[in-house]
Parts: C-alpha cells; sequence; structure tokens
C-alpha cells in the first residue's frame, strides 16, 4: 500500500511539477527526518505571533493609570481589560477571512501580511498617547494579524506523520514561549527612564513615550521574522480547483474499472468534497474547537490577572511587584516551558495519546491554582521561589493541554481544509479570549473591592472563578461531547 502511495504521489509530481504542494510532498517522502531548518523558521515567526499579544500586561496598569482615564486605582483593572480584549475582537472578526485566503493563495502570503503588521501596529501602539489610541491599535493588530490557525495548518503540513506531534509542539511551544517572553519584554524595558536613567534620558523619546521600548524591541523582531519568511516554502495543492478537480473526478470514473488505485482516488475526491460542504457538521472538529475555546478563555484571563494582581498592593492582596518583578518571573517559566515542551512533550504525547495528555493538565492545573492567593501571604526570597515555581508549572501544563487539543483539531480535517479549519477555531477561540482580559479585568477590580467578604474574599475569588472555567473545559473532554478525530496522513 505504501509503495502505490509513493507510486500515485511521484506520478503526480510529475504531471503538477509546478504544484507546491506536490514538490513538499515529494519532498517530505524524499526526506525521512525531522525537518529541523523549516521547524526553526516556523519557530521563529510563530513567537513573533504571540510576542505582542501580552506583551503590554505587565505595564498596562500602569499605562492606564498615565492616560488618567481611570477616576479610582480600584478601576484601572477594568479599563486594561478592555485594551487587552481589543487585541482578540479585532482578531475574531478576520480571522475566517485569513483561513479562506490562506486555502486559496497559499499559506505563506498569509504569514507576510501578518507578520509585516506587528511591525506597524504594534510600534503605534507604543506610541500612543491616550486610551483610545491604545485601543484602536490593538483592535487593528489583532484584524491583520490572525496568524496562528494558518501557522498550524503550514506546521502539520512541512512533515511526515510521525513528527507532526513535534511540529504542533513546536508552534505551541512557541506561542507559550511568546506569551512569557512577551510580557519579560514588557517588564523589563517599559518606563525605562525609571529604571535605567544612566542609559535613556527624560528628554528622549523614551522618556516621552514610556512603553515604547518594548513594542519597538518586539517590532524589531518582526522585521527578522519578514527576513526568515523567504525560506518558508508554501504547501498548499494550488493546482486542486474545484473545476479540476471534477474534471479528475469524471476522468478516473471512466477508467476506474482496470485500475484499483483510482478507485481509491475516487473516494479520496468525494471524500474531500463531502467534507468541504460540512465542514461545520464535522463533529469531531466542532467539539475540538469548542473545548478549544473554554480553556483559551481560562488561559488568557489567567495571562490578564496574573500580571494585575502580581502589581497589585499587598493591602489588596497582591504581591506588590514591579514590572520588572513580573518580566523576571515570566522569563524563568519560560525557560522552563521550553525545556519541557522540546524534550517531554513529544514522548509523553506518542506514549499518553493527545487528549490524555490534555485531561491530565487540566486536572493538575486546578489544585495549583487554588494555591495561587495563599502565595501573597509569603514575603522575601521564599516568596520569589515559590511564585517561579509556581509560574514554572502553571504555563508547562498550560501549554501542554493547548498542544494536545491542536493535534485533534488537525487531525480532523484533510489537508486542503486545514486553513478554514484553523481559521474557524481561531475565530471562536478569539472571541472567547475577547471576554478573558475583559472578564478578568472587572472580576479582578470587583475581587479588590471585597477584601472582607466572607466567602471567598479578594483574590480567592479570582482563582476560584478561573478554576470554574477549567472544570467545565475538563468535563467537555470527555464522551459523549468530544469526539475523538481519526488520525490523518
Amino acid at each position: 500500500m505504501e509503495e502505490n502511495r509513493t507510486s500515485l504521489l511521484e506520478r503526480e509530481a510529475e504531471y503538477c511539477e509546478k504544484c507546491p504542494g506536490c514538490k513538499m510532498d515529494r519532498l517530505k517522502q524524499e526526506q525521512a527526518g525531522v525537518p529541523y531548518k523549516l521547524l526553526s523558521f516556523i519557530w521563529i515567526v510563530s513567537l513573533c505571533t504571540a510576542l505582542q499579544i501580552s506583551s503590554l500586561f505587565p505595564f498596562v496598569y500602569f499605562m492606564i493609570r498615565d492616560f488618567h482615564i481611570a477616576k479610582r486605582e480600584e478601576d484601572i483593572g477594568f479599563y486594561a481589560g478592555f485594551v487587552g480584549s481589543s487585541f482578540m475582537v479585532g482578531r475574531a472578526l478576520t480571522s475566517l477571512f485569513w483561513g479562506v485566503v490562506a486555502d486559496r493563495y497559499g499559506r505563506k502570503p498569509v504569514i507576510l501580511i501578518g507578520t509585516f503588521s506587528v511591525v506597524v501596529f504594534n510600534t503605534l501602539f507604543g506610541l500612543s498617547t491616550n486610551f483610545w489610541m491604545a485601543l484602536s491599535m490593538r483592535f487593528f493588530l489583532g484584524c491583520f494579524n490572525s496568524l496562528l490557525g494558518t501557522i498550524r495548518a503550514y506546521a502539520s503540513e512541512v512533515c511526515r506523520e510521525e513528527y507532526r506531534a513535534l511540529a504542533l509542539s513546536v508552534v505551541s511551544t512557541s506561542r507559550g514561549i511568546g506569551l512569557i517572553i512577551g510580557p519579560a519584554i514588557g517588564g523589563f524595558f517599559a518606563q525605562p527612564v525609571e529604571k535605567y536613567p544612566n542609559l535613556f534620558a527624560e528628554s528622549s523619546i523614551f522618556g516621552r513615550f514610556p512603553y515604547f521600548l518594548p513594542c519597538l524591541i518586539i517590532s524589531v523582531y518582526a522585521v527578522g521574522s519578514l527576513v526568515a519568511c523567504k525560506w518558508l516554502p508554501e504547501t498548499l495543492h494550488k493546482h486542486a480547483e474545484t473545476a479540476n478537480e471534477r474534471a479528475d473526478l469524471h476522468d478516473i470514473s471512466e477508467h476506474s474499472s482496470n485500475d484499483s488505485g483510482q478507485k481509491d482516488n475516487i473516494v479520496e475526491l468525494e471524500d474531500k468534497q463531502i467534507h468541504k460542504s460540512n465542514l461545520l457538521k464535522n463533529w469531531p472538529l466542532m467539539s475540538t474547537i469548542i473545548v478549544y475555546c473554554v480553556f483559551s478563555l481560562q488561559e488568557m484571563a489567567y495571562s490578564e490577572i496574573f500580571s494585575l494582581w502580581a502589581v497589585s498592593d499587598k493591602k489588596y492582596g497582591g504581591l506588590s511587584f514591579s514590572s520588572q518583578d513580573v518580566g523576571e518571573v515570566l522569563a524563568i517559566s519560560g525557560f522552563g516551558l521550553l525545556l519541557f515542551q522540546l524534550l517531554l512533550y513529544p514522548p509523553l504525547e506518542r506514549r499518553l495519546g493527545p487528549l490524555m495528555v490534555t485531561r491530565l493538565s487540566a486536572v493538575i492545573s486546578i489544585p495549583l491554582l487554588s494555591c495561587f492567593p495563599y502565595i501573597a501571604m509569603l514575603s522575601g526570597v521564599v516568596l520569589h521561589l515559590v511564585i517561579n515555581c509556581a509560574a514554572i508549572l502553571r504555563n508547562t501544563l498550560s501549554v501542554s493541554l493547548v498542544t494536545g487539543l491542536f493535534i485533534l483539531l488537525n487531525n480532523a480535517v484533510p489537508q486542503s481544509q486545514r486553513g478554514a479549519a484553523n481559521a474557524i477555531s481561531i475565530t471562536a477561540m478569539s472571541v472567547f479570549k475577547a471576554f478573558g482580559p475583559a472578564g478578568g479585568g472587572v472580576l479582578f477590580s470587583w475581587a479588590q473591592e471585597r477584601q472582607v467578604a466572607s466567602f471567598l474574599p479578594g483574590d480567592q475569588m479570582v482563582f476560584f472563578a478561573l478554576n470554574v472555567v477549567q472544570f467545565i473545559g475538563l468535563l467537555l473532554t470527555f464522551k459523549p461531547f468530544l469526539a475523538e478525530p481519526h488520525q490523518r496522513e
């Protein structure tokens, strides 16, 4: 059977020698090893998409304060949540459009446009002078930077089937690292005049725009990612237009009685056309997307709440950290996450399967999050040691959970629909994530006003709410709700 598939691929490649998808399929057949070079470029670009998502969290509290839009200190989290959510609103509105573009014109053009948008809008966000400018720049950044779905589809197409888990792990790892290094950059480099007075003058551009430097650093990295995109080959089968598929199906039908291999092609083409008209009725896909959305809501709310909680005053149940302290915690947890995802996740996924890894990650996260309010009672070296260990474990579990869902999602659809399928997931996920920062900010502000409540006072209510969402997501990973898809080649 394997020889027949290889022979069929060779005949198709000779007939469609100008098709980039056919070239990639032939390359995968000829090169049996891991495509380290391509995975490294995917890592670079995927990291670029994630850095700017959460880089604002360590300093958005201070940015809103400096805009003087909040009348009370307790209201700062309310406005900060809307700035964080504006990116996800923009991405929710345009993800499906970019997914269709990726399936029609190719993965690479969408990747180039999204990376370039980081250079433009992330820079302008750092130069924001008021709340509404910051809100709009984040919104436009979300509208044009809907890369996650396309990158996931691309990663699943550049590797042979046995390395697909590794490829998707690279995407989720770089994304997870970006969601950690991004805030670290924001924490270390925001307000540089105050932190590094010997290097930055008050009269410089970084004095007039105290939150520009971290945005500039990420935009410069995005320029480097644009250069790296030059070496990304296209993977889409551009010859597979609808009209050609109908012609191919007709030609194969006329000769099917003499060629059993071509009978297999008829089934594959019919299956592809059926699936194309019923993507929303693909329950393994849709159930995976729903579970992914629930966990994404919790993840984004946690990212917003953790930074607000860490920098808030001890009298409100926070840690009284500076933005630099938050950056240090996130940078350390990012290093731990990198080691786990590259060294331990692939063998763990092969042994347990992606669904079991997702369930275990969700189960362990619940008691871990319950401990966070009590960490604020510590101080000194013990506080820094415990919060770093907790952050490493939390972020490792979160990314492992998402990676398992990535694998399930891409196994639920054929290659010709991965761009659209991932776009649907990103659209739905972005809607949920849009509620994450806004809801988290509102919840955090409300919790700070009830420090002496008899039931779950202060931040205990915040982390309890996060655990409720996590538990709902865990329940949805079981039958009859979640239908585990069959593995596709």
